[in-house]
């Protein structure tokens, strides 16, 4: 008899080994201290450590819980072929009038179409003639447009390192992000926002720049008011109850605007009366720049003024037909020298249509400069290209050998290297990042692929751990306390019995929580509730087996018959119970969300485990204790 045993000890062994070995790391990861995780977070053991151990939910954990909305309008903007001030209006109107939960964005438009008479087939022909037809293919494109943002959206943040992120979609044009465990939001806020367009524009030379200035200049001072000069100049200028003297300015690399235009002009910023002439009244545009080491600057507090005259419908009208246009760099530049340190953001003059776009970049890694690069030692995002970008970058570098190419990316120049050679095999670098972290995150949107449109935060929680420390503290008690509760009615009702179901009863908690880590599945509350409700479930086997015992052994079998017996008639029962639940918990898994996801998945793994606790192992030591000659009671 001991030796049809054997191979049930040897399962049951495993399992138990497994399941030891399974939990051992977050056993390890709970009781680190803080400098622990610090020293083997440098070391690149802690990262092993936590894929291993049972990962918590946004509600126990803390984190981020963000409601993002898709900008509909500005995507029916660029959907547009042409574009004008009066589709602009339309769309303006049409989403000030949709802000209500309410109104539905595109029946407001199709009215304010419908009431403004305008054709949508000059702007959107491309998805037909009749509105009817316009306006069906501009709700599919909305469509697929959230949809890929969902898509988009989950291979960023899969790659940004969240464990168990929740990522779904409320109601037509909305998202909900759950990110548990993070603690940067500004950096997770802008790899949710960042539309990543990376676009590749060559920059124009000097001559056709200071020629596109001097004609700003002229159709400015005959459309633009001096009054309205002022005050756009006075916008964002520092409040100061008495002006310092300046102490003697050193040489940082800056130059004056006469030396940029070579002419004689006050300092840029400076509004007041210089040699009898104010710096508006003839150079109203290049009057608020300066040279920054071979580019133009425009000092912070200046940006505001300069983007206002950019916007006028005079200089855009300029713009256009030199087919050109501006564009400020991603971060500004500090400056000393002064007695207060400058900031200056370049300012560079470009071509109006890119040369590439980020959709032929096949690969983004993000690096650190080798020794003998202008960048070693410095955070860089290395880029390697498709085919069709890789021709269409070795045409581009060898036609301009010579010249400058800007890396835009969302409407920011991130830097603008002269061309050395001509670059082929489809491969360059983006340089000028402030650390590691902002590289990796580049290249992360890079890989995953742009929004197709922007996203907007419409709501932001940030749950606090504590939260969750005061939750799990709770949980556990409720746990511990209904545990104790069952081990002790189970003990004084069943006896000898009792203590065998009660060993089972510990097994299955242990191997639940085994199997969370092993899936690497998140635990939160609702999973805790579930933990709680297989402690009860998980007894119910045990009961419905040892009151079918109680009856044979009423019948006058012998022990050995009575267990037999009893397993052989609760079989049957048990099994549907339990197969009901677990119809049930595949329901709630497959169409539930969040925290209903971890209840459920809780839940599955509870009833099956408690199958085979109840069924298996208990069996196993009954089958053992009556292996015993002689025995001719059952304590039960």
């Amino acid at each position: 008899m001991q030796s049809n045993l054997t191979p049930r000890y040897i399962i049951i062994g495993v399992i138990l080994a497994w399941a030891i070995f399974a939990l051992k790391p977050t056993w390890q990861y709970q009781n680190l201290t803080t400098d622990e995780k610090e020293e083997l977070r440098t070391s690149g053991d802690l990262e092993q450590i936590e894929s291993r151990i049972i990962r918590q939910g946004l509600d126990l954990k803390g984190g981020m819980y963000i409601v993002l909305e898709a900008d509909i309008p500005t995507l029916m903007e660029n959907l547009a072929s042409m574009k004008d001030d009066r589709l602009k209006g339309i769309l303006a109107t049409a989403k000030e009038k949709s802000t209500s939960p309410d109104e539905d964005f595109f029946t407001v438009f199709e009215q304010d179409v419908k009431a403004d008479g305008i054709k949508l087939s000059r702007y959107y022909h491309q998805y037909g003639a009749s509105l009817d037809d316009i306006m069906l293919a501009l709700k599919e494109e909305a469509d697929d447009a959230i949809n890929r943002v969902l898509e988009i959206l989950q291979n960023r943040v899969d790659q940004f390192g969240v464990s168990e992120p929740t990522i779904q979609k409320q109601g037509k044009h909305r998202i909900v992000v759950e990110l548990a465990g993070i603690q940067d939001s500004e950096r997770a806020r802008a790899l949710l926002q960042s539309t990543a367009l990376l676009e590749f524009y060559l920059v124009k030379n000097a001559a056709v720049t200071n020629e596109i200035i001097a004609q700003l200049d002229d159709v400015l001072k005959e459309t633009t008011d001096e009054v309205e000069l002022q005050e756009l100049a006075s916008r964002g200028q520092p409040k100061t109850e008495e002006k310092q003297p300046d102490a003697p300015k050193e040489d940082d690399g800056t130059k004056t605007v006469s030396e940029l235009f070579g002419e004689t002009e006050p300092t840029p910023g400076d509004t007041t009366d210089n040699a009898g002439a104010n710096i508006f009244a003839d150079t109203p545009f290049s009057g608020l720049l300066a040279a920054l080491s071979g580019d133009m600057g425009v000092q912070d507090k200046n940006v505001y003024a300069i983007k206002k005259l950019l916007e006028k419908q005079e200089v855009q009208s300029i713009l256009k037909s030199a087919n050109g246009q501006f564009a400020f760099s991603n971060d500004a530049q500090t400056l000393t020298g002064t007695t207060v340190p400058e900031k200056f953001y370049r300012l560079y003059y470009l071509e109006k249509t890119p040369e590439l776009t980020g959709g032929v970049v096949d690969k983004a890694r993000a690096d650190l400069g080798t020794i003998g690069s202008g960048s070693a030692g410095q955070a860089i995002v290395s880029l390697s290209m498709n085919s069709d970008g890789s021709k269409t970058w070795a045409r581009v570098t060898g036609a301009n050998v010579g010249q400058r190419i800007a890396i835009v990316l969302d409407n920011k120049v991130h830097m603008a290297p002269s061309i050395r050679e001509k670059i082929a095999g489809g491969r360059t670098q983006i340089e000028g990042f402030g650390s590691m972290n902002e590289a990796k995150d580049l290249a992360i949107i890079l890989r995953a692929g742009a929004l197709p449109a922007p996203v907007n935060i419409i709501e932001e929680r940030i749950v606090g751990p504590s939260l969750g420390a005061d939750s799990i503290a709770q949980g556990t008690q409720a746990i511990i306390l209904g545990l104790v509760l069952v081990l002790v009615f189970m003990l004084v009702y069943y006896k000898v019995a009792g203590i065998v179901a009660d060993f089972a009863l510990i097994w299955n908690i242990l191997l639940v929580l085994a199997v969370l880590a092993s899936l690497q599945a998140t635990l939160t509350l609702p999973g805790i509730a579930g933990l709680i409700l297989t402690v009860g479930m998980s007894i119910d086997s045990n009961v419905i087996i040892f009151e079918r015992i109680r009856e044979e052994l009423r019948k006058g079998k012998t022990p050995k018959a009575a267990i037999d017996a009893g397993y052989d008639r609760a079989l049957t029962t048990i099994i549907d119970a339990n197969v009901t639940t677990l119809i049930a918990s595949l329901v709630l898994y497959q169409f539930g969300t969040g925290p209903i996801k971890g209840f459920a998945t809780v839940l599955f793994w509870g009833i099956l485990i408690s199958m085979f606790t109840a069924v298996f192992v208990t069996r196993t030591i009954f089958n053992a204790y009556t292996s015993r000659r002689g025995l001719t009671t059952l304590s039960i």
